[in-house]
């Protein structure tokens, strides 16, 4: 099972990442493990996450949401509330 994630940063930027442990992927991103944007951004929390059952599936919708505008990023965030 993998996970696609949006991820607040201190300064009110969004993150978009996969991984297969939430937890575990939230804090290297706290600890300044989990990438150069993160690491320079510092995260603040997770504001939403979905299920995809393979990589590839996910990495796809990571790529979809990547490439939306902040607000289209945040639509989805609040129609869905799927809080970590």
């Amino acid at each position: 099972m993998y996970f696609v994630y949006i991820i607040q940063c201190k300064d009110r930027s969004l993150y978009t990442g996969i991984t297969t442990d939430l937890k575990r992927r939230f804090k290297e991103h706290k600890e300044g493990l989990g990438g150069h944007y993160t690491r320079s951004h510092k995260v603040q929390k997770i504001l939403y996450t979905e299920k995809r059952s393979t990589r590839s599936a996910a990495q796809k919708r990571e790529a979809e949401i990547k490439s939306w505008r902040r607000e289209k990023k945040l639509d989805l965030v609040n129609k869905n509330k799927n809080y970590l």
